[in-house]
């Protein structure tokens, strides 16, 4: 059977190169995030930004789909009105995300949110966000400035199916790197892991084949596959059902 194919929502943004190249419009992606998928067994493709009309049938192109991080989600998609801390949203990358995330629950493809890819499932679904982490949990212990990806513990709550990846640890070590979080889950959305503080760090579908999303970068502090393994397993479980080659 053929790898399975997962597609990767990258970065647009402007990016600057070389001696000619400045400010050049781009799509992009930390190498980490494919490196992990392969690494997973899968075989990663960057889906570009293009019409949201044409994403359910891109989505019917591949095994599996990552919503990957990246900049804040523009708070009118969940009608708050933006905080002061909120940094600038990409209004391409967000329209795109949320078409993708759309035709991907619509067709029953895996599914997994990758930090503000959990976000974005948990707007797509309805949910709200914590706009400044600091205020609200009294702490900077989700991106503390002496660090771009330090690790901080999380409690992988048991009966989940994330606990059945990771197991159902008390003091998992993640790297993380946010200052945006959920606050009320979107519908059809359990926890299936809590910080210290309370913080909601990874969701999961209710009665889903397979929707993940994690608030922590598992590309980052030296890779950990497992929940991309997971994701390409129930790719593959899934193209055994419906027959595709």
């Amino acid at each position: 059977m053929a790898l399975p194919i997962i597609g990767l929502s990258p970065y647009a943004e402007a990016a600057s190169w070389g001696a000619v190249w400045r400010d050049v419009p781009c799509v992009f992606l930390p190498e980490r995030y494919p490196r992990l998928v392969r690494a997973a067994g899968g075989v990663p493709v960057l889906l570009p930004p293009g019409d949201a009309g044409d994403a359910a049938e891109l989505v019917a192109r591949l095994d599996a789909l990552v919503i990957t991080g990246g900049p804040d989600v523009d708070p009118a998609r969940y009608d708050a009105a933006p905080h002061p801390r909120t940094g600038p949203s990409s209004p391409v990358r967000d329209a795109w995300e949320t078409a993708l995330t759309r035709a991907a629950l619509d067709a029953g493809l895996p599914l997994l949110g990758i930090c503000r890819g959990m976000q974005l499932i948990n707007v797509v679904r309805g949910g709200t966000l914590h706009q400044h982490l600091p205020e609200v949990m009294g702490n900077n212990s989700h991106r503390p400035a002496h660090s771009a990806f330090p690790s901080h513990p999380v409690r992988v709550l048991p009966g989940t199916a994330l606990a059945g990846i990771l197991g159902a640890d008390d003091a998992l070590a993640v790297p993380t790197h946010h200052h945006q979080g959920v606050d009320r889950l979107g519908a059809g959305l359990r926890p299936a892991a809590l910080a210290e503080d309370g913080l909601v760090e990874a969701v999961e579908g209710e009665g889903e084949p397979f929707l993940l999303a994690v608030q922590w970068h598992p590309e980052e502090g030296g890779g950990d596959p497992r929940v991309v393994r997971a994701l390409v397993e129930a790719a593959l479980t899934r193209r055994c059902r419906t027959g595709a080659a």
